[in-house]
């Protein structure tokens, strides 16, 4: 499984039902389920994003057609940062000459 931050910021239309907000969460979980996307935590922020989620996907190409439903939607707008763990990491490092 690959881990991913997702950024997201809402939308003038997501904003404008922003008490949809959590049963959207709910709904782009299950989304996530059906193209192998596990939303592990979602988290509403103040500051420069809205909200973000940590993500686990089984492949990049299944990440980009979760994000691509989630965005079909129109309520968000997400930005996708690989994240790697401290073991991961260290195998990624153990490749430097």
């Amino acid at each position: 499984m690959f881990t991913y931050i997702s950024l997201l910021n809402f939308t003038d239309k997501g904003i404008q039902t922003i008490k949809d907000s959590p049963k959207r969460a709910a709904a782009a979980k299950e989304i996530g389920k059906k193209l192998g996307v596990n939303m592990r935590e979602v988290y509403w922020t103040m500051g420069q994003h809205d909200l973000v989620c940590v993500l686990e996907a089984d492949s990049e190409a299944a990440l980009t057609a979760f994000n691509l439903a989630v965005a079909q939607q129109g309520n968000v707008r997400s930005q996708s940062l690989r994240a790697f763990s401290a073991s991961e990491m260290e195998t990624v490092l153990a490749k430097l000459p």
